[in-house]
């Protein structure tokens, strides 16, 4: 979603209206795998179980709330958009009145630059349209090496401030890394008096741009909120998407298709249900400032996924005021294989630390455990490893202990496919060139096997370093621009 010159903006907002406006979510890529593979398992499924019958009954089942939690997410994700449509057929561009403050933290190397320089100049070009008031906050710390590159793209529009953290600053728990420069920008708007039920922050991450389409359907869900008066929704999340363009590996690329259909299914069903017990992701996440200036973003030196630990605290205290839109945010898969698994790793480490957080509802705590599980057993869960533990212990017989968990495992394996397929399908769409490859579309399902490993690896990894009390990092991996 690269940033066109001024007098382009209204030709492309038209062509992303035209080539996104009529998208649903696919019921058929689900449904035709469903057929293939459960007909495929009773086929193959011997009379009896072998030695790996009990342990891949479990297994194999385990996902399946995961799976059903997406599909009633991918149907609902279908109304919302039926009835957004509906609402606002005829109106033309929205227009809010509500200040939006975007913030945008960034470690300020010369290496995030450039991604940076690109997402904020598209906030710049695209969000004026709906927000006639509007503000850029750049959050960095104090002596960051691109301190001059960022001061002189600041200094290139009025709508952008730098808010740069001293170096002696210090929450009151002592967090660190990203979620200590988000809490310091939330004190400053608590000092400008900016804590208002008519303000909403937009959080988006340095390497993170937005479209015609973004500022729309955010303009459109805070009128929705300002129409619904007490009744309205605290937050919202939408969809996060990796055009072509950004891809410097392709591999990591089509891995990230899950994202996006994530979003489109089991964020959607939480989110969009009113309690994001599933947690939210760090970009596109609008909260109302009022609302946000009760929890803060002060959890500690050990927080190191501050988003899922907000979301995590919001389902305790505004249980229902949660709500999903269907625009789209524009981000960049991580560049390389190493990055990738560092990313995840990340993820999985502050993921387990959250589940065992007593601070946290224990109900929440319990599904995010659920997750988390699913994810650190991944690697022998996957269909690759258990063929050659098969192989190895002179038993490839997969059957099951009874026939009544093939349809389960169908569907499990099923949603999986329609995840890759219909996230390859999202991030083509918002790409420069929205066609997909004749291999991409092949090559998505038979890397299925791949991918499950550089997800599940590093989320073993990270589950490790937590059990074993690693001193938990941040690292920040450097996105294309």
């Amino acid at each position: 979603m690269a940033t066109p010159r001024d007098r382009d903006v209204p030709q492309q907002a038209r062509e992303l209206h035209r080539r996104l406006s009529r998208w649903r979510p696919a019921y058929q890529p689900l449904i035709v795998a469903y057929v293939v593979i459960v007909a495929s398992d009773f086929w193959a499924a011997g009379p009896t179980p072998g030695v790996l019958g009990w342990p891949l009954t479990v297994m194999w089942t385990w996902p399946i709330f995961t799976t059903l939690t997406g599909i009633v997410g991918i149907r609902r994700t279908r109304r919302a958009l039926r009835a957004s449509a509906a609402r606002w057929h005829g109106h033309g561009l929205t227009i809010s009145g509500s200040f939006l403050i975007v913030v945008v933290p960034t470690v300020g190397r010369h290496d995030t630059y450039p991604a940076l320089e690109r997402s904020v100049l598209s906030y710049v070009t695209f969000l004026p349209r709906c927000f006639p008031r509007l503000r850029i906050d750049i959050v960095v710390d104090e002596g960051c090496e691109a301190a001059d590159r960022i001061a002189e793209l600041a200094a290139g529009s009025p709508l952008i401030r730098v808010v740069t953290v001293p170096r002696w600053y210090r929450t009151a728990n002592g967090t660190r890394f990203k979620a200590r420069a988000t809490h310091y920008s939330h004190e400053l708007r608590i000092c400008e008096q900016e804590h208002r039920d008519d303000t909403w922050v937009l959080h988006m991450d340095d390497d993170t741009g937005v479209g015609p389409d973004t500022a729309l359907a955010v303009a459109r869900f805070i009128e929705e909120q300002a129409q619904a008066g007490r009744n309205g929704k605290h937050l919202a999340q939408g969809i996060l998407t990796y055009p072509r363009e950004y891809a410097m590996n392709r591999l990591t690329w089509l891995a990230d298709s899950a994202r996006p259909a994530e979003d489109v299914g089991r964020f959607s069903a939480w989110t969009g249900s009113g309690t994001p017990r599933a947690g939210v992701h760090g970009e596109l996440l609008l909260v109302r400032a009022s609302i946000e200036a009760t929890i803060g973003w002060d959890f500690g030196p050990r927080s190191i996924v501050e988003d899922a630990q907000f979301a995590l605290i919001f389902c305790a205290r505004y249980e229902g005021r949660s709500g999903w839109f269907g625009g789209r945010c524009y981000g960049a898969s991580p560049a390389c294989l190493r990055d990738f698994f560092r990313q995840r790793e990340r993820w999985s480490w502050g993921l387990a630390g959250l589940v065992f957080n007593r601070s946290l509802q224990l109900r929440n705590r319990l599904l995010l455990g659920y997750s988390v599980m699913s994810w650190v057993v991944g690697p022998i869960q996957n269909v690759g490893v258990v063929m050659l533990i098969g192989v190895l212990i002179a038993d490839p017989n997969t059957s099951p202990v009874t026939y009544l968990v093939i349809p389960l495992w169908a569907l499990n394996m099923a949603y999986v496919i329609w995840m890759y397929w219909e996230g390859l399908r999202v991030n083509a769409e918002v790409s420069a060139d929205p066609r997909r490859r004749w291999w991409e579309s092949l090559a998505v399902i038979l890397l299925i096997p791949i991918f499950g490993l550089m997800e599940s690896i590093p989320g073993l990894r990270g589950f490790l370093k937590f059990a074993r009390h690693t001193e938990n990092k941040f690292l920040v991996i450097a996105k294309p621009s």
